[in-house]
């Protein structure tokens, strides 16, 4: 894969732990973000008219075909990095939704960083800027995709009123299950490869001489890692494996391809361990924000700890959040999400993504089951390894069932996260995945 690409992955997310992505949002100066109006016009396709401009401070983008059908699908974009100009996406589904009657629109939010509560509300208003430009939709569906996601899942649980239908996919559903994540990966490594661990690290340090002896005290062989590994290293990926999101398939070839091919800030082979190099903190958020302390760390889906497990989990460092690091109401800091849906949901997420790992489906499930709310919400699985990977078929096939559920109650089939056994069986993802696209997914096994 090209890496430029691998390098606008990686971008999403990857400085959402380091100290810089605080700056501003804790009591400092706010950035001097801006946008660029003369990014903003863009040629409408044929039949639909193109809108653009800037409300309280975000972009935006809106597209109405000359045959709406009265619908409007908004997208919330994902992360952007942490720096000062604002930019706006098409709806990435535009090439379906126009020709389909569907107007669209997207804004830049007035903040870049993992600020959620920014995307949340910038989004909320542009839907009420559409009405002044346009009129009031008869039904409003909200997407969104990565950071997106996590924007898509709170702005329905605070404005319940507001969306009929919503499509989060490769979504971080499980809001600080995510960071915990990398946090679990980066402490298990030095356990298991040097004997110790600990957080935060000094980031020279645990890159120049750290992650080399995890990975070579982890090989089989010199130059082994990641595919050829010693007992030691197989228990490392076992764990990580569990962790991401349970015992399931494409995650052999998911580990391959995230400990080997993206080449991005310390370079290739390292992105997993370039997720551990902040301070815990997040924006808006005064105090560190992880924790493992309720954590218990596995080698093999067996629930009973074996004596090594038992070894392992009394001697990881174990960190606990700050009193002030997470907040469980509103959209103070990084929102949390309840799971507490009123309106039909749709998501998708590849099993080998572990950049955004699946884990955060089974979160987010658990939390709608918890509220009684699981006839309200459908996920999907999809085969391969990439984050936010999906074809175009995928995503309008998706869209279109979300929004036949919406209109006439037709409720689309989906897969099970609840289902261990499922979830690990040799034919899960098979369902909903487009084999039949050219280069559609890489690295994703056949079903059988």
């Amino acid at each position: 894969m090209k890496k430029t690409l691998i390098a606008l992955l990686a971008a999403m997310l990857v400085v959402a732990l380091v100290p810089s992505a605080s700056a501003g949002a804790g009591g400092g100066p706010k950035p001097d973000y801006f946008v660029d109006e003369a990014k903003l016009p863009f040629t409408a396709l044929p039949g639909a008219t193109a809108y653009w401009g800037v409300h309280k401070g975000a972009g935006y983008r809106i597209e109405v075909p000359a045959n709406w059908n009265g619908d409007l699908v908004v997208w919330a974009h994902g992360f952007r990095g942490t720096g000062l100009e604002l930019t706006v996406d098409n709806h990435p589904l535009r090439a379906f939704l126009i020709p389909s009657g569907y107007a669209w629109a997207s804004s830049s939010y007035s903040r870049n960083d993992y600020d959620i509560t920014t995307g949340v509300q910038d989004t909320h208003a542009l839907t009420q800027r559409f009405n002044g430009i346009v009129g009031n939709p008869d039904k409003v569906y909200l997407t969104g995709a990565s950071m997106g996601g996590h924007v898509t899942a709170v702005a329905i649980e605070q404005y319940p009123n507001t969306y009929d239908g919503a499509m989060p996919f490769c979504g971080v559903l499980g809001d600080y299950e995510l960071f915990d994540y990398f946090l679990d990966f980066n402490l298990a490594a030095q356990q298991i490869g040097t004997g110790s661990s600990t957080y935060p690290v000094d980031p020279l340090g645990y890159l120049g001489a750290t992650v080399p002896a995890i990975k070579a005290n982890l090989e089989a062989f010199p130059g082994g890692w990641p595919f050829a590994l010693n007992g030691d290293g197989q228990n490392l990926k076992n764990l990580t494996e569990l962790r991401s999101g349970g015992d399931r398939p494409n995650f052999d070839e998911a580990w391959y391809f995230w400990n080997t091919f993206p080449d991005f800030a310390s370079g290739p082979g390292n992105f997993l361990f370039d997720l551990a190099i902040g301070d815990g903190t997040l924006p808006r958020t005064p105090g560190v924000g992880l924790d493992n302390t309720d954590v218990v760390y596995q080698f093999d889906t067996d629930p009973a700890l074996t004596g090594a497990e038992q070894a392992f989990n009394d001697s990881i460092f174990r960190i606990a959040a700050d009193p002030q690091g997470r907040h469980r109401n509103g959209l103070a800091q990084v929102p949390v999400i309840s799971g507490d849906i009123s309106i039909p949901v749709l998501t998708l997420h590849n099993l080998g993504d572990l950049f955004v790992p699946v884990h955060n489906e089974v979160v987010y499930a658990e939390r709608v089951a918890a509220h009684g709310n699981s006839d309200l919400l459908v996920q999907r699985a999809i085969r391969g390894v990439n984050h936010c990977g999906f074809t175009g078929t995928e995503l309008a096939t998706a869209f279109a069932e979300l929004a036949a559920w919406v209109e006439y109650g037709v409720k689309p089939a989906g897969d099970n996260w609840l289902d261990a056994a499922a979830v690990a069986a040799p034919d899960f993802g098979c369902a909903f995945t487009d084999f039949a696209t050219p280069g559609g997914h890489i690295l994703a096994t056949p079903c059988p």
